[in-house]
């Protein structure tokens, strides 16, 4: 028996022309002999009546009295409903498919509410259910602890949950549905020669989703990586048999092993601080953001200052609080994070000169950068976020 396992995020369960074209996908694994696991999100996104955030509204969303336990309730509701509505249309199209929640799917968690971490999962509920079933269709983004509470396990769990999920039923492949053809070079809406990747090593693929890539959520993909599961990315919307982006070793694939750069990924809304460390040392700095939690990103340190940003919703936290330690500091707003991502950086001569060169051309000014094996960041105003964007685009993926 070999299983795969098909994850359907919110966009892809929308309404009934979404569900049907999800369930065409389902269908031809089932006709190539596969059992399935069908992993799916709340339906819609927000404004959606049973969408995570909508959901949070009724509740007074941030300003909530409920615990997190009880939120875990209530958010959870998403996947249920939208794994019941799947299964109902799944059966009715013919499909022999049961349902199960993450609990019931054996999906064990700890006890940190609305951002679990996931302990084991049981494999045996769902092989036990595939003795009669094709299909299974499980609630993602959940799970419950060791004593039958239910969890949730943080924003981009649904991608998490096809990943486990795989990992622990050994499946040949995790195919992550969405409404983009794959993965892109760049943000096709911010990069005019954006293209199509067809194949992308975990290592890659993972930085790019840290650095801002909307796609799929880091977790899933280092999940698949630490068990050597290939992925998928793909569209609902293309055919059954069309390939999307595929995810594996790089040692496994033929990725194109003489590409310098895979892809340009960036975050935006980012504020960057400069702290001299005259009044407090650079531990105590980041203390004091850590104990406020306040989580701090692309941090770089000398001997007299430390640099590092926060999103912008943080600013005025953290400015409040060096202003009351007497610490003063400088803040550069509405910044821009862009990040250069490739396996093939690594030993590369003249990667950080090339993209020097390819942004003061520009005339766009490089507010702090730095760098690891396989990604090199540039700090810049979100104003030249675009031409930076493309600058560096044409410069390593050119146009074709």
């Amino acid at each position: 028996m070999e299983i795969i396992v098909q994850k359907f995020g919110g966009t892809s369960v929308k309404d009934m022309a979404a569900r049907k074209q999800a369930l065409k996908h389902v269908q031809y694994a089932v006709d190539q002999g596969d059992k399935v696991i069908v992993v799916v999100s709340a339906i819609g996104r927000k404004g959606a009546p049973y969408a995570t955030d909508s959901l949070l509204g009724l509740v007074g969303a941030d300003q909530s009295r409920l615990t997190n336990r009880e939120l875990d309730m209530l958010v959870s509701v998403g996947e249920t409903i939208s794994t019941a509505v799947f299964t109902e249309l799944a059966r009715e199209q013919g499909l022999n498919v049961t349902a199960m929640t993450g609990h019931d799917a054996g999906i064990v968690t700890n006890d940190d509410y609305q951002n679990a971490k996931i302990l084991r999962v049981d494999p045996k509920p769902i092989k036990d259910a595939f003795v009669d079933a094709d299909v299974v269709v499980v609630t993602g983004f959940q799970g419950a602890t060791e004593n039958g509470r239910i969890t949730t396990i943080g924003r981009g769990g649904s991608d998490t949950s096809a990943a486990i999920l795989g990992a622990a039923l050994h499946a040949k492949r995790v195919d992550i549905f969405t409404d983009v053809n794959g993965m892109m070079t760049a943000d096709p809406r911010l990069v005019t020669h954006a293209r199509f990747i067809k194949s992308i090593s975990y290592e890659e693929l993972a930085n790019m989703a840290h650095e801002g890539a909307k796609v799929i959520h880091p977790r899933a993909v280092e999940i698949a990586e630490q068990a050597h599961v290939p992925m998928r990315i793909r569209s609902t919307y293309q055919e059954p048999d069309a390939l999307g982006t595929l995810v594996s070793d790089r040692t496994t694939t033929k990725i194109e092993h003489y590409r310098t750069v895979t892809g340009i990924a960036h975050q935006t809304d980012l504020t960057q601080f400069t702290v001299p460390t005259d009044t407090l040392s650079s531990s105590e700095i980041f203390q004091l953001m850590a104990q406020h939690g306040l989580s701090v990103d692309f941090i770089n340190i000398t001997q007299h200052q430390v640099v590092f940003n926060l999103v912008d919703g943080d600013a005025t936290v953290a400015k409040d609080l060096l202003t009351n330690a007497h610490v003063t500091c400088q803040a550069i707003g509405h910044c821009a994070k862009v990040s250069v991502v490739g396996a093939g950086i690594t030993g590369t001569p003249g990667v950080t000169a090339r993209i020097v060169t390819a942004l003061s051309t520009q005339n766009i000014d490089i507010l702090q950068s730095t760098d690891s094996y396989t990604t090199i960041w540039v700090l810049v105003k979100e104003a030249d976020l675009k031409p930076a964007m493309n600058a560096l685009h044409d410069e390593f993926l050119g146009i074709e």
